[in-house]
């Protein structure tokens, strides 16, 4: 809740009769991380921190160097809905520091207010607007779906009606706003869309919205993932990122005499996102499953281009609302919803910011559409395509300045070895794909 601090914390405690309060935060690859304390412990962590083994938490620190403190934030105080109100329970996310209290560098959310900073002292405010994607299934054993419903489809062929009600109703109260929500492209594919906030407020929604999504529907018996691609053959899940800089209460990427009604420095920063596409690809499609999502034909963008109404480009800029000041804005379309929103938004800012500080030139936009060209008429128009697998995003990655430099070089060193380690691990499965095709033959 905007405003509050530590005196209003604890009298809304005292006051609506909260019997735990969970700290929340997130390990290096945007997993949820929790743990509760009593109304008695308040105070004192509101002031203090509470301790923790950092060492437990994937990527952050080794175990000589284990103790951490989380920091709770005030401004992120709500109830949690799901949970009984007479007894309630209440979260903050928290900040984490060092022993001695200053912000410890491979904190997530820390790193993604540093490159928000960068940004201020340019004078700009970075808001982002995403639109999360996600399925239900019976359980988590399998893929077995609740509808064959597709794209806006109401009742009977979507059956998750009232689960994406109860979703938005929590969110709600949570001071979390929700612009609309509808069934999906593919059979039990759902989204709910967040209305654009501040980059750090929307971060902190983004990973309390995938939560929710999940208890709701646990509370209805069923399962729901944001993994990028669950089943062949379908559409994935994408985390499609609109974004804006604003000086003031002036959109900085709105130019009324522009044919395309953006500015320099809307053009700047769509071009730093193509320029450095590939190499923060691993940390907006960071799982092994995100690349069966980013392939041609699936309405997952692949092709390093922009466009304006044209979705098979990875940059477009919506035209829902053409020559309004406050609805322009450019959607970046590879993210998926199972990365970590704080190091997702922090790399697209920093490479936004990039473009501008160099004054990137932006191409022509590319309107056609680009699954219909073959590889040579792409490379004739100069179009570049993304990685096509987490091994290939992952040694782009290693070689970049900017993602080591927004991420910090501790961050980056440990995100980079997680990441490896799990493409060799994928590398050495033998899948059931290749018995099947292989061992009839062979």
């Amino acid at each position: 809740m905007a405003g509050m601090t530590k005196e209003h914390v604890l009298k809304e405690v005292k006051d609506k009769g909260v019997e735990f309060i969970r700290l929340w935060f997130t390990d290096i690859l945007g997993q949820m991380k929790s743990f509760a304390i009593t109304p008695e412990e308040l105070e004192g962590a509101l002031n203090e921190g509470m301790g923790f083994d950092g060492s437990s938490i994937t990527g952050y620190q080794d175990i000589q160097e284990s103790d951490m403190m989380a920091m709770p934030d005030p401004n992120t105080f709500s109830l949690l809905p799901w949970r009984p109100q007479e007894k309630a329970v209440a979260k903050m996310f928290c900040d984490i520091l060092n022993p001695d209290g200053s912000p410890y560098e491979g904190d997530p959310r820390q790193i993604l207010r540093k490159t928000l900073k960068k940004a201020e002292k340019l004078g700009y405010t970075f808001y982002v607007g995403p639109e999360l994607e996600y399925f239900y299934f019976r359980n988590s054993c399998g893929t077995d779906i609740l509808d064959h419903g597709g794209y806006f489809d109401l009742t009977p062929l979507d059956a998750a009606t009232d689960l994406r009600r109860d979703t938005i109703l929590a969110l709600k109260q949570m001071g979390i706003q929700v612009e609309y929500s509808h069934h999906e492209v593919a059979p039990s594919q759902h989204e709910i869309d967040l209305r654009y906030a501040e980059g750090l407020t929307m971060a902190d929604a983004a990973m309390t919205y995938r939560l929710v999504v999940k208890e709701i529907a646990q509370k209805y018996g069923v399962y729901a993932t944001f993994m990028p691609k669950p089943i062949f053959g379908e559409n994935g899940s994408g985390m499609h990122t609109h974004q804006s800089l604003f000086k003031g209460k002036s959109n900085a990427f709105f130019d009324a005499k522009d044919k395309y009604t953006l500015s320099k420095t809307a053009k700047s920063y769509i071009a730093g996102l193509l320029v450095h596409a590939k190499e923060m690809s691993s940390l907006l499609a960071q799982w092994v499953n995100s690349y069966k999502r980013l392939v041609p034909g699936y309405e997952a963008p692949v092709y390093i281009a922009w466009s304006q109404r044209n979705r098979s480009a990875l940059v477009r800029v919506p035209m829902y609302k053409p020559g309004k000041e406050l609805a322009t804005r450019v959607e970046l379309r590879c993210p998926d919803p199972a990365c970590n929103p704080y190091l997702a938004f922090a790399v697209m800012l920093a490479a936004g910011l990039k473009g501008i500080e160099n004054n990137y030139e932006l191409p022509e936009p590319m309107e056609q559409n680009l699954y219909h060209l073959t590889d040579a008429e792409r490379k004739k128009l100069g179009i570049e395509s993304l990685p096509a697998s987490l091994g290939e995003a992952v040694a782009l990655t290693e070689q970049s300045e900017l993602v080591r430099e927004t991420l910090g070089d501790h961050a980056f060193e440990r995100f980079i070895w997680i990441k490896k380690q799990e493409w060799d691990d994928f590398r050495i499965q033998v899948t059931g794909y290749e018995l099947e095709k292989y061992l009839p033959i062979l």
